[in-house]
């Protein structure tokens, strides 16, 4: 199987993660959701697998490349 890895587009907090580990995705399901500039930002799956790794926790701050979420397809 490949694998899809959702990175961090822009530095911001997660305010939430809306999948677990096993669940199945479609392409366009939000994974999280980033807060950046007062601004909430859902990160969603650009692929349809299922989840196998999340990286990321609430109130967590992230930046630009840190992994949010494997994906296998």
């Amino acid at each position: 199987m490949a694998q899809e890895k959702v990175e961090v587009p822009i530095t911001g907090k997660i305010v939430s993660v809306d999948v677990k580990i096993g669940q199945a995705v479609k392409e366009g399901d939000v994974l999280c959701v980033l807060e950046s500039m007062k601004m909430e930002n859902p990160i969603v799956s650009p692929v349809d697998g299922t989840v196998t790794d999340i990286r990321v926790k609430e109130e967590q701050v992230v930046k630009p490349g840190e992994i949010i979420a494997v994906i296998e397809y």
